[in-house]
């Protein structure tokens, strides 16, 4: 038998009510928005504070893993000089990927120990620490 007759005949139909079907499909939209739209929009938020708060003489990680300190700043765009031969390139600020204070002798400004730094990703990998006592 068809649904169109099960309908005509008064049956009630084998998926259930007709607003049933709407319920279900709006509990899997808010659960999509919990589960992946709002995670990623504080993600990006917080990848966007990180971006902003560089200073000159923080020493920043691009993705591309070049590692070296901020120099000077323009608007979307900065100049990073590495250690060894103190070469400078230009950078666009998208392409952050950590940043870490500069500490300054006299001030109050403290830096963080290498493995308290934050990154874009550390979140996601839970940043390869391990706790005392385990192997």
């Amino acid at each position: 038998m068809s649904f169109a007759m099960l309908d005509a005949a008064g049956a009630e139909s084998p998926f259930g009510g007709g607003y049933s079907m709407f319920i279900l499909i709006g509990a899997m939209l808010l659960a999509m928005y919990f589960l992946m739209w709002r995670p990623q929009k504080k993600r990006e938020k917080k990848a966007q504070d990180l971006r902003s708060s560089i200073e000159i003489g923080d020493e920043v990680t691009t993705i591309g893993g070049i590692v070296g300190r901020v120099v000077s700043i323009k608007e979307d765009n900065f100049v990073l000089e590495t250690a060894g031969e103190r070469s400078r390139m230009r950078f666009k600020r998208w392409a952050i990927q950590e940043v870490g204070k500069l500490q300054l002798e006299g001030s109050g400004e403290m830096e963080a120990p290498p493995a308290e730094k934050k990154g874009l990703f550390s979140g996601l990998f839970g940043g390869g620490k391990k706790k005392d006592g385990e192997g």
